[in-house]
């Protein structure tokens, strides 16, 4: 089950609505939809969590490049919305990130799996992500800083867990505005 919200930052704080994750296919479809939350080119910030799994924040300021963080990326990288972050933080060469499209075993149909320096016949397919490719790391992943000047330092982004979500707004001063749309 996931949980997913924006918060925009207004001139008298923040406003928060609920994300509809049925119309997001793809990383782009997430970014548009937090350009299109912004009040005045202002700072986004979704956060998307899938439990006590994992959580992850994507931070849109106008038109410059969003910025993204991941508090478990192995975990994220099971998980169809989570792939997309990981495959982003990653460099993912995939051009097409679609969740429809999504090559869970790193072959093509009749292709039998590569083997690269991280895998034998032993190794499973959570190890590497899924993917055949770079492993995904077990913890953090992306930019910890990204909340910094918002008033989340990246040591306390680092080591959240359980209801992140919460905390994250409480520092923010967002905490009225994300329980309403939760």
């Amino acid at each position: 089950m996931y949980f997913a919200a924006l918060l925009a930052r207004t001139e008298d704080g923040w406003e928060a609505s609920d994300m509809e994750l049925d119309d997001v296919e793809s990383l782009s479809d997430l970014i548009d939809l937090a350009r299109s939350a912004a009040v005045d080119d202002d700072t986004v910030v979704a956060l998307i969590e899938q439990e006590d799994a994992w959580f992850g924040v994507v931070r849109v300021d106008g038109e410059e490049d969003p910025r993204y963080f991941v508090s478990n990326a192995s975990a994220a990288a099971r998980s169809s919305y989570g792939s997309m972050l990981t495959k982003e933080l990653l460099g993912s060469d995939e051009e097409d990130d679609e969740l429809d499209e999504l090559d869970l075993d790193g072959t093509e149909d009749g292709e039998e799996e590569p083997l690269t320096a991280f895998t034998d016949e032993t190794d499973d397919e959570d190890e590497l992500g899924g993917t055949g490719a770079e492993p995904v790391p077990a913890g953090p992943l992306g930019d910890p800083q990204l909340l910094d000047d918002l008033g989340v330092t990246h040591k306390q982004l680092m080591t959240l867990d359980g209801d992140a979500l919460s905390e994250i707004a409480e520092s923010l001063g967002a905490t009225e505005v994300l329980e309403a749309v939760r």
